[in-house]
């Protein structure tokens, strides 16, 4: 199976863990939830989750402010830039592990190509720090 270039996605968990490459998106980002299977217009969300409850969004906070969504969690959203393959074993449980060993909590999103990761946003500077400790341990 081929990735993007061509490239295979990464299964290893040492070389996804050491060349994870965490990136924190500019923003803050809030879970929401709408009534049916559409997103309201006007609304670019970045993950979308159909449940049997409504549709799931996760939008930058000032959109959910201005179409007056409701919301309890503001978030930090940090991108593994390693193209992990969906299949991999580990990756999001040695990840969701470092995070609560510091008290965080984290809610984790697959992509196609990369994990996407939603923490507490006053705290999503030390997350990424701490991801990128994680990494350098796992590259020795």
């Amino acid at each position: 199976m081929g990735g993007p270039g061509g490239k295979s996605a990464e299964r290893d968990l040492g070389r996804l863990l050491s060349g994870m490459a965490p990136a924190l998106h500019p923003g803050r980002f809030v879970f929401t939830t709408v009534p049916g299977t559409t997103a309201p217009p006007g609304l670019s969300p970045v993950v979308t989750v159909v449940e049997d409850e409504g549709l799931t969004l996760v939008v930058q906070q000032e959109d959910a402010d201005a179409a007056r969504l409701t919301y309890d969690f503001v978030a930090g959203w940090i991108t593994l830039r390693i193209h992990s393959a969906l299949d991999a074993v580990g990756l999001t449980a040695a990840v969701a592990q470092a995070l609560a060993e510091a008290g965080l909590s984290c809610n984790v999103v697959a992509g196609f190509h990369h994990d996407h990761l939603f923490v507490p946003h006053e705290r999503a500077a030390e997350a990424v720090a701490l991801l990128e400790q994680l990494a350098e341990r796992s590259g020795q």
